[in-house]
């Protein structure tokens, strides 16, 4: 198999589309005390730890930001193989009551999405829960939208959104990964 890579998105282009995500959380808000952003892991997390660092700057306040596994919740785990799950860290105050921005990479079928939202009310009941997502690339097989995109990517179904963060992957870029399968 062979694929082809085409870079989409580079380190600039992906900072901007996160301060605009988080100017949109901002706008959004009456009160930021209530603002909590939770990052599905693993790029997930890192995501929501930059916008909520940049909502931090903006606004010369702190921003809660934490992590919320959604390992146990999936649908797929009897297909594959089931990941080490990873800490979920709320606020001490907890989410109750309080606007929950849950944060992804990429948003393809929606049911990371739906897992995070199971996850999520078991943890408790927040006021208003709203989506963040670096990249949207369509295909939804379950009715979720996201709230704030940083780039809409129509792809195929035989191609596959790679993000890349510097924290984990010594680069910051997402990549259109096209795969062909060739015959000897």
């Amino acid at each position: 198999m062979s694929s082809r890579q085409k870079t989409v998105l580079n380190e600039d282009e992906i900072g901007r589309a996160l301060t605009r995500l988080s100017y949109e959380i901002i706008e959004y808000s009456d009160a930021l005390d209530d603002l909590v952003i939770l990052g599905i892991p693993t790029r997930g997390e890192v995501l929501a730890k930059r916008i909520g660092a940049k909502i931090s700057s903006i606004t010369e306040k702190p921003i809660n930001v934490g992590t919320l596994d959604i390992t146990l919740y999936r649908d797929d785990l009897a297909a594959k193989p089931t990941r080490t799950p990873h800490p979920t860290s709320i606020p001490a105050d907890g989410i109750a009551g309080k606007r929950v921005v849950l944060v992804d990479d990429v948003l393809y079928t929606g049911r990371t999405v739906k897992a995070a939202f199971d996850a999520l009310f078991a943890l408790g009941r927040p006021a208003i829960v709203q989506l963040a997502v670096l990249v949207d690339r369509g295909h939804r097989e379950l009715p979720i939208r996201p709230d704030f995109v940083g780039k809409n990517l129509p792809t195929s179904r035989s191609e596959q959104v790679l993000i890349n963060c510097v924290e984990i992957d010594d680069i910051d870029s997402v990549v259109i990964e096209e795969k062909n399968e060739t015959f000897n």
